[in-house]
This record gives structure tokens, C-alpha cells and sequence, in this order.
């Protein structure tokens, strides 16, 4: 190729270069009339979403701390022992469960058992003593189902010492007794009763033959002592008819006369009601010292009735307990301080919402629990608005305490003493229902509920509803004036506008959300 030739090859290529660049620069280049078109605001234009059938449901959101609730410590009277009080045994373990009539420590060998009541320990009950424990005793055996006795008497009595024997035979311990000293004075009580009835027996029948009087035969012979002086006075009388006859002895008449005086004296003695008050005075001393003997002998009795020492039961005020520690071991000195801590063996979660929320929940509603982990569980509200003692309710806000349910050993760890998030649903429609969002609603001149359904061909209806419940940013919706259908399409706002536009009355009362 010759130079002139290559030349204009090169002239070519330029002029080729040149004019696609000159095309790609057109294209950037704008002239101002086109920038000003391009940089106006659209036409005005209606956003519209399709009605749908859906399920709404509200709920209220809390979050809330998992806890044992009422912790307490467990302490022990230990002033009766008489003794070291050496733990020896059934100390539990942390977490174990404890109830009511179960043996929770083994002191000196001898149980301490839980009963359920709010009066502390503070005596040991015996029979004779009585009051307001020994009323809490007897609630307790009744809700063991063991028969203290008359569980409205305040007397811990001899059926109440059987109650509390039968406790002792359930939880497998001997039953504590009144010691030898007890059974000596029931001994020396006997013996005062048998001589005291020795006494009575023998006083009886010195009254007896003192009541019985003369024998019949001493009396029949007075009798006849008397009707033989009767008779010699008599005859003595006959003979001095005639005081001057010579068988007439005067002196015999006199004699006669004293005869019979003294034998009818006689009868009468014999025959006179015997004297028997020294008799009864010497029964009734027999019988007084045979009553205090007996009396002695009760009180010595009740004496080995069986007894609740102080050292051996501890009142929860509420049953079960859950152990959450344990400051003896099997060795160490019980008393003083706590043996042991423990807490409602319910775990719960413990929330609050703002009291308008409060008002929408139930006892026993449904709940979801969001473990920390993200695992949902079910869970059922306890309580609402339940105060707590010694401590202040926020103002404007309600307690609500949530139980959860069937827990694993691995979930009931992740959730004690964690911060959770419950839900719990408080209204919902039943089943799919009509809804539209809430910024498809308008209101009318009367303040009815509106929607604007827009059809295919532009044009728009203004469509009068009743509205439902609304939940998650959608509303129930049914028509009242006109149709609604699943798929319409209704306005939820309006494309194109500014901030600094304000709408005309038209265009907000034609579908404005």
C-alpha cells in the first residue's frame, strides 16, 4: 500500500470515530425545554390493593421475668431437743419438690415434717394445752385426711393426740412419747386408785351392817321379855283385888310394874332405826379420795398421750415448695438461721401491661410463650392485677402473671429466671372475614364508614361499610350501601402529589384515606 493510499485509509477511520461519538454525545446532552419536561411531577393517579378474606386477631404483647415465687426461709425451733441439733439425715436437693405431710430434714434422728398453715411454730402441743396452733394443727391433719378430732375445738385433746400418732405412722417415724417419768406417775396413780376403791369397799359395808340394825331374834325376845312382865303384872294385880286378903302382896305389884317398864325399854332400844351417819361420813371421805385418785390417774394418762414437739414440724403458708438451696448438710448444726430456702413450686412469668390492655385479659386465657431461645410454648394467664405484697404497682400499668405448660427438664432451664416475650390473643374474627386496610376507610358526611371500589374501565364507587375488628393494619369490613367482593380494588391513597399540595375537599371526600 502506497502512502497516499494509506492515508486516506486513516482519513476514513477518523470520520467514522468522529461521528459515533458525535452520536453517543447527542444522546447526553439535554436541552433545557427536555429537562424541565422530564423533571414534572406525573399525572395524579388512585393507589388501589385488592380486597381480601383473611383471619384478624389482636393481641396483647408483654414481655415478663420467669420466677419461683414467694421465696422464704425455712428455720427451725430447736429448743426442745436437748441437744445438739446434728442433721442426720433426708436432706433434699436443690430444685426437689417438698409437700405437705412430707418429712423435709432428719434432726437427732427425728423427722421434721411439713404442715401447711401461716402461724410460725413457737410450743410444743401436748394434750390439755389449747389455741389458735393447735386450730392450724387440726386444719392441717384434716387436709391430710387424717380425723383430728373436732377440728372446731381449740383443745388438743386425746383424738387429736391420735391424729398426730397417725401423721407420724404415715411419714414412717415412731410417734414421740412422754418419756419413763410419765409412765412412773400413770404407775403411782394406779396403785392410789386400787387402795382408794379398797377404802370405798370397806366403808360400804361397815354402812351396810350398820343400816341392817338388831337381829330379828334379839327383837322377838324383847318382845317376849315384855308379855312375860305384861303377864307377871298382871297376875300380881289379880291377887290384890281384895287388898285385904292374905295373898295380896303389894310390894310384888311395884316389882311387876318396874319388871315390865325395863323389858319394854328394852324392846325399844332393840327396835329403834340404827345410827348410820358415822357408817355414810366414813363412806363419802372413801368415795372423795377414790374421785381425786381417778382425777390423778387422768392427768397422768394424758400425760403419755402422744405429743407435737416444736422441733419436729415446720408451717409453709402455701404447699407445695420448690427447694431453691439448701444450708445444712448431713453432720452440720441445724438451728438459729435457715435450713433451708423455698419457693412456690409453680414457675410463672410475671409481666405488666398499661391497665387499658389489662382490661381485654382473662383468667385463663391462651398465651404463647417465646423461650429465649426463640421456641414457642403455651402458657395460661393466672392472674391479672393481683398485688403483691411489699411491693408498689406501677401507675397506669396492671401485673399479669402467666403459668407456662408441660415443660421440659431442658425448657424449664432456659426459662428460669429469664425475660420473655408473651402474647396473648384478646379478640379475632371467626374464621376468614372481608378486610381492607385501614387506609382504605373514609368517612362520610354522617360519619359513616366508606370505601372507594375502582373498576377496570377508571371509574369509581363510593361504597358505605360496617366495620369489624381491626387488627395488624386491616379492618372487618362488610358492605351496607352497595357491593364488596374479594378481589375489588379499593383506594388507599393517591399518586403524584406533594407534601405542599393541599388536597380539595372533593378529593379528600372521594377517597382519601
Amino acid at each position: 500500500m502506497t502512502g497516499s493510499t494509506r492515508t486516506l485509509w486513516i482519513m476514513a477511520l477518523v470520520a467514522v470515530v468522529s461521528l459515533g461519538a458525535g452520536l453517543g454525545l447527542s444522546r447526553l446532552i439535554t436541552s433545557p425545554a427536555d429537562a424541565a419536561a422530564q423533571a414534572a411531577a406525573p399525572a395524579a393517579g388512585p393507589i388501589t390493593v385488592p380486597v381480601e378474606r383473611r383471619a384478624l386477631a389482636n393481641d396483647v404483647v408483654l414481655r415478663g421475668d420467669a420466677i419461683y415465687e414467694d421465696p422464704v426461709s425455712v428455720v427451725l425451733e430447736t429448743g426442745d431437743i436437748g441437744g445438739p441439733a446434728i442433721v442426720t439425715g433426708q436432706v433434699p436437693v436443690v430444685g426437689a419438690t417438698i409437700d405437705t405431710g412430707q418429712v423435709i430434714l432428719e434432726v437427732a434422728g427425728r423427722p421434721v415434717i411439713l404442715l401447711t398453715g401461716e402461724l410460725p411454730v413457737y410450743r410444743t402441743l401436748r394434750p390439755g394445752v389449747s389455741g389458735p396452733d393447735v386450730l392450724q394443727l387440726k386444719a392441717a391433719l384434716v387436709a391430710l385426711g387424717i380425723d383430728p378430732g373436732d377440728a372446731s375445738s381449740a383443745a388438743y385433746d386425746a383424738a387429736t393426740s391420735s391424729g398426730v400418732a397417725a401423721l407420724y405412722a404415715r411419714v414412717g417415724y415412731p410417734a414421740p412419747t412422754g418419756g419413763d417419768d410419765a409412765q412412773g406417775a400413770v404407775d403411782a396413780a394406779n396403785a392410789q386408785v386400787r387402795s382408794a376403791q379398797d377404802q370405798v369397799a370397806a366403808a360400804q359395808r361397815g354402812l351396810s351392817a350398820a343400816r341392817s340394825g338388831t337381829p330379828q331374834s334379839q327383837r322377838v325376845q324383847a318382845q317376849a321379855d315384855v308379855n312375860t312382865a305384861q303377864a307377871a303384872l298382871n297376875a300380881a294385880r289379880a291377887a290384890c283385888t281384895d287388898p285385904t286378903a292374905p295373898e295380896c302382896d303389894p310390894v310384888a305389884v311395884v316389882a311387876a310394874e318396874g319388871d315390865l317398864a325395863a323389858k319394854i325399854a328394852v324392846r325399844d332400844e332393840l327396835n329403834a332405826p340404827a345410827d348410820t351417819a358415822e357408817a355414810q361420813a366414813t363412806l363419802s371421805a372413801a368415795q372423795r379420795s377414790l374421785t381425786d385418785a381417778q382425777t390423778e390417774l387422768a392427768k397422768a394418762r394424758t400425760g403419755t398421750l402422744t405429743p407435737l414437739p416444736a422441733s419436729e414440724v415446720v408451717y409453709l403458708a402455701a404447699t407445695p415448695r420448690r427447694v431453691d438451696s439448701v444450708e445444712v448438710s448431713r453432720g452440720s448444726v441445724a438451728g438459729g438461721t435457715g435450713v433451708m430456702s423455698v419457693s412456690g413450686a409453680t414457675l410463672q412469668i410475671a409481666g405488666q401491661v398499661p391497665d387499658v390492655d389489662a382490661e381485654l385479659i382473662a383468667v385463663d386465657s391462651a398465651v404463647t410463650i417465646t423461650l429465649p431461645g426463640g421456641e414457642d410454648v403455651a402458657g395460661t394467664v393466672q392472674s391479672v392485677g393481683e398485688v403483691v405484697a411489699g411491693t408498689e404497682p406501677t401507675a397506669g400499668r396492671t401485673r399479669v402473671v402467666v403459668v407456662p405448660g408441660e415443660l421440659t427438664p431442658e425448657q424449664r432451664a432456659e426459662l428460669q429466671g429469664a425475660n420473655v416475650r408473651m402474647t396473648i390473643p384478646v379478640s379475632s374474627t371467626e374464621g376468614e372475614v372481608l378486610a381492607v386496610p385501614t387506609a382504605a376507610l373514609t368517612a362520610g358526611p354522617g360519619g359513616e364508614a366508606r370505601v372507594e371500589v375502582l373498576a377496570d374501565d377508571g371509574t369509581s364507587t363510593l361504597v358505605t361499610v360496617e366495620t369489624g375488628l381491626a387488627a395488624e393494619g386491616f379492618v372487618e369490613v362488610s358492605a351496607v350501601d352497595g357491593t364488596l367482593e374479594e378481589g375489588d380494588r379499593v383506594v388507599v391513597g393517591v399518586t403524584g402529589t406533594t407534601q405542599d399540595e393541599e388536597p380539595t375537599d372533593e378529593a379528600t371526600d372521594e377517597g382519601e384515606g
